[in-house]
């Protein structure tokens, strides 16, 4: 198959994505005013149909491995690119994030993502981006469920190395729940930035839960450890070399 080919069956895949994008926004829009769940319902049933499609345009298979979490528990999750958020979203039942405070007047995207409960954060110095946070977290305003967070901060594209932020150990430390870490090679088949999407086998990861209660440290030295291990596992499962 010619990467031109490809790249015709990507930008088709793109443009449906966002189109589809708008239309589950107004159709479930209803329920989601009066009933947070049709926020829940109607993210989760997007997520499935771009799974679907992008399997069937562009030859991008998916899969979710690992016993899914549930209750209120955190989420700890490497961050390629936009697909390892439709992967997580298409199986956790009541999933919110830690999201750029921007993001909250995208189109479609920003309103769902505040029925969610996802938790906007202002980048700035990083003092007072992790108060804010923190604050925002236990607040009380944010419904129960399952807080994802990307450790490293921003998306990091296969090979690249990050430095996994404090941020995941203060709310790890102040919320005392139980977090699961989350491996990925989404981006070597949909990458962070660009519009080509691969064929290949795309896949998020649950690993086993880290306890509440470990010394910061340890926490972020055993997160870094079990993530970057994983994610370099499945990226070589994925056709990566080094």
């Amino acid at each position: 198959m010619s990467l031109a080919w490809q790249y015709f069956r990507s930008v088709i895949f793109v443009i449906q994505m966002y189109l589809a994008m708008a239309l589950y926004g107004l159709v479930f829009l209803p329920w989601t005013l009066f009933d947070r769940r049709g926020a829940y319902v109607g993210a989760r049933n997007y997520c499935h149909y771009v799974r679907f499609t992008l399997r069937l345009i562009c030859g991008t298979r998916t899969e979710v491995r690992g016993e899914i979490p549930q209750g209120e528990i955190l989420i700890a999750s490497k961050h390629q690119s936009f697909l390892d958020i439709i992967l997580i979203v298409s199986v956790v039942s009541h999933p919110k994030f830690i999201m750029k405070d921007s993001l909250r007047y995208a189109p479609v995207l920003g309103f769902y993502a505040q029925r969610l409960g996802c938790v906007p954060v202002k980048r700035g110095r990083r003092s007072d981006a992790i108060r804010d946070m923190m604050g925002r977290v236990t607040s009380g305003d944010a419904p129960a469920g399952q807080l994802i967070i990307y450790p490293q901060g921003t998306r990091v594209a296969p090979g690249v190395e990050a430095e996994y932020k404090v941020g995941v150990a203060a709310i790890y430390e102040q919320t005392g729940q139980s977090c699961v870490p989350a491996a990925t090679n989404v981006g070597l088949f949909w990458p962070r930035q660009g519009v080509l999407r691969k064929p290949g086998l795309a896949v998020v990861e649950f690993l086993p839960a880290l306890p509440p209660g470990l010394p910061r440290e340890e926490f972020r030295n055993t997160l870094r450890e079990v993530i970057e291990a994983r994610s370099n596992a499945l990226m070589a499962e994925g056709g990566m070399t080094r």
